[in-house]
């Protein structure tokens, strides 16, 4: 392994992966063409996002409560991964339903029972209260103001915290305040940012951040402030795709951001035009890219290569009670959910970027390819996330389906129900998948994405192109703890529709 520096970033921000169900006979028959429409049908039931002042208390009563608890129990106990890590979900551990009920009611939220019932090393498992929240966020909308960013613990040792702006969504309020790539920011409503508070301070839906500059060691207020307002917001994940002329080659780079199922056609329609600019190398820029649909990683995958049509890309681990019924190869493809072909490059090798916010989908695409292709992995360590979930509603089992899910309340779970391990038989990458070119990013100077001068795209090119040039890239050994998809209900889920 090639280090330009000595310490890698490692980010803590994990995806899921959602799942949903059929009937008896098509869960088994088409286990991996569950219909995603029932998911649009409530979306389009509740367009809007729900004003949070204005919602009923979220206090549950007592009787709506324990069936919630009920509910977690049930679908723990028959879907749950690690089920055999947790001696109360054992088919036996109650002498009777009262005994039962009774431990259920040892809790006094739902929320309290679910974290007891979570194995230790399960580090993705959710439970939601609103998964109309969760439905709109799965296509892609979100409250957004358009700034993406990281935030970074300062270098003193402090507590205190800094933001950098990563990249800007187009046709936002941050777009139109003049807010780009780069940009530092310390202070949220005049309060220093810190460890402790970041998490509410950046999560009203109107905000005004405090600019500052970062030299490599100094964070510098400069007395300029932007206020910034969230709004729903549908983002394209496709956010640069195109053809870089290095030495006079065409060499492809597209900067994909989540892997949502809607947008699949723009991301075909990205490899299309590589197709005819004739590139004979491809960059995926996945250094931000949380996860998304297990689908579109299949898709993606099969977009960079073709050859390999109706081969396994990956296997699935299930706990012992359901791995006979329910475990399935996903396999290479070669049409879109839609219908559509799918645009292949027959690529033999492949430049991926990134980071410890690369997760979930984005390493099954790693980790699935690289028994076929060379897959050279240049930035830092990835999340480490080879898990995947089912959207589970309170429906009796075995679907959980949402068309019989009990109306008195909203809550959902994203349990941990399968690993994912290539053909080869690799799982279990729980600090990441190693970069194979070890290089951070420099938040005193992130450079312009899709620039061959950025750093991480520059060190991809130099190892494309040895000649090219030789760079001192930069050693950067910040701990980066947040960042604004944390506040996404999807945050740190990966998902799979069936």
């Amino acid at each position: 392994m090639k280090v330009y520096n000595n310490t890698a970033i490692l980010g803590v921000y994990y995806s899921g992966v959602l799942q949903k169900h059929l009937t008896e006979t098509l869960r088994i028959m088409l286990k991996k063409k569950l219909i995603f429409a029932l998911f649009v049908t409530t979306i389009l039931l509740s367009s809007c996002f729900k004003d949070r002042d204005d919602e009923i208390s979220s206090e549950l009563t007592d009787e709506i409560a324990f069936e919630v608890k009920d509910f977690i129990y049930r679908g723990l106990n028959f879907f749950y991964l690690y089920k055999s890590d947790t001696p109360e979900l054992a088919d036996d551990a109650f002498a009777s339903e009262d005994e039962k009920n009774t431990f259920l009611q040892s809790f006094d939220t739902p929320e309290s029972l679910f974290d007891f019932l979570k194995a230790t090393q399960d580090r993705f498992s959710i439970l939601v209260d609103d998964y109309v929240e969760l439905i709109n966020a799965l296509n892609g909308t979100t409250e957004n103001n358009g700034m993406e960013y990281g935030l970074i613990r300062y270098p003193d040792g402090s507590g205190n915290v800094f933001g950098y702006v990563r990249y800007v969504l187009p046709n936002t309020d941050a777009e139109a305040k003049g807010l780009e790539r780069g940009i530092i920011f310390n202070t949220v409503d005049g309060q220093q940012i810190t460890e402790d508070n970041f998490s509410t301070l950046l999560e009203p839906t109107t905000y005004t951040i405090g600019l500052a500059t970062y030299d490599g060691e100094n964070i510098t207020p400069i007395g300029n402030s932007v206020e910034l307002t969230k709004a729903p917001y549908t983002e394209n994940p496709v956010f640069i795709a195109k053809t870089l002329i290095v030495e006079d080659q065409p060499i492809g780079y597209l900067m994909y951001n989540a892997f949502t199922r809607d947008f699949d056609p723009q991301l075909n329609a990205a490899f299309a035009q590589f197709q005819s600019d004739g590139i004979t190398e491809l960059v995926l820029d996945l250094r931000y890219n949380g996860g998304g649909s297990v689908s579109t990683a299949t898709d993606l995958a099969s977009m960079v290569t073709g050859q390999f049509n109706g081969q396994v890309f990956y296997n699935e681990q299930w706990n012992a009670d359901r791995q006979d019924e329910y475990a399935s190869p996903g396999l290479f493809d070669n049409t879109l959910n839609n219908g559509d072909a799918i645009n292949s490059l027959n690529l033999t090798r492949l430049y991926v970027i990134t980071t410890g916010r690369t997760a979930s989908a984005s390493e099954l695409v790693i980790n699935g390819l690289d028994p076929y292709i060379e897959v050279i992995q240049v930035g830092t360590n990835t999340t480490g996330k080879f898990q995947a979930s089912f959207l589970l509603f309170d429906a009796p089992a075995p679907n959980f389906s949402l068309n019989e899910a009990n109306t008195s309340h909203t809550y959902a779970m994203l349990p941990l129900v399968f690993k994912t391990a290539n053909v080869a038989g690799v799982t279990d990458f729980l600090d990441g998948l190693v970069p194979d070119v070890m290089v951070a990013e420099d938040y005193s100077d992130l450079g312009t994405l899709g620039d061959t001068k950025e750093p991480l795209l520059a060190a991809v090119l130099e190892e494309i192109f040895p000649t090219h040039g030789s760079t001192q890239f930069p050693v950067e050994g910040l701990e980066e703890i947040g960042e604004s998809k944390q506040y996404s209900p999807l945050h740190q889920i990966m998902v799979a529709e069936q």
